[in-house]
């Protein structure tokens, strides 16, 4: 009988919490990566996951949780953490292990949720317009009005093109990481953006808001995710000239 892990999210808690129950191993691995990355793409602060429940039938199956790490480290660059009640089948994948969520909580401190906004939208006429209203709320709140001019050209591409191309519904999610902001959107298109550095011909269809996002962000890619995708970008602001994202894990551009 195929192996089989269920999870259920607790999302009222401090940080939410992925609790994972059945079997691990090499079959079961893509379901749990999958969950995962759903909940990561709503840009949750951080994320704990615990596998107190959770029966590891081959050791290097755990090595996932890493797996899913990696992937975004850049974006949303959320600290996962482990609970675990033995840490020695854990600790090789990179991530902190904790004895329990609470611990995991104290650990990862307190969150600042008024460091995150986001809005549901469809792919309609104003959804544009919409994306730009919360963008330039969000740098005023968070004193970064010198990024409001770049993050509407972002904001504003990406939203255009799930109208034009994707044609979902979307959710825009945006956050404050020290000094700089992220903008990003999520539609249910598979569909990944590509991107070669090159000049586009005016005629051409698409690929030039790439080359707009590209000029204004200090780093953006895009998250494949099973049911969709996330294209997301980081500006830096004035007391972050350089762009430096490395407390979000982010250290080089990645182009979608």
């Amino acid at each position: 009988m195929p192996s089989e892990v269920r999870h259920r999210v607790d999302s009222g808690l401090t940080y939410p919490v992925v609790r994972l129950t059945g079997v691990l191993d090499a079959d079961s691995a893509p379901a749990v990566r999958s969950a995962l990355l759903d909940v990561l793409a709503g840009q949750p602060e951080a994320l704990v996951v615990d596998v107190r429940e959770l029966t590891v039938e081959r050791p290097e199956a755990v090595s996932v949780l890493g797996d899913v790490a990696s992937a975004c480290a850049e974006w949303p660059a959320a600290p996962l953490a482990v609970c675990a009640g033995d840490a020695r089948s854990w600790r090789g994948v990179g991530l902190p292990v904790w004895p329990s969520p609470e611990e995991a909580f104290a650990a990862l401190g307190p969150p600042a949720p008024d460091h995150f906004l986001s809005a549901e939208l469809e792919p309609a006429l104003g959804a544009a317009r919409r994306s730009r209203e919360l963008v330039t709320e969000a740098c005023a709140r968070w004193e970064l009005r010198d990024l409001a001019g770049p993050a509407c050209i972002v904001v504003t591409e990406m939203v255009n093109n799930v109208v034009a191309h994707a044609r979902t519904g979307m959710v825009v999610l945006l956050a404050l990481q020290g000094g700089s902001m992220t903008v990003a959107v999520r539609d249910s298109s598979p569909s990944v953006p590509r991107f070669s550095g090159e000049p586009v011909p005016v005629t051409s269809y698409g690929g030039r808001g790439l080359l707009l996002i590209d000029s204004v962000a200090s780093r953006w890619g895009c998250l494949p995710l099973p049911g969709g995708k996330v294209v997301w970008a980081a500006l830096a602001g004035d007391e972050n000239p350089a762009g430096d994202l490395r407390e979000t894990g982010m250290a080089t551009r990645s182009r979608g």
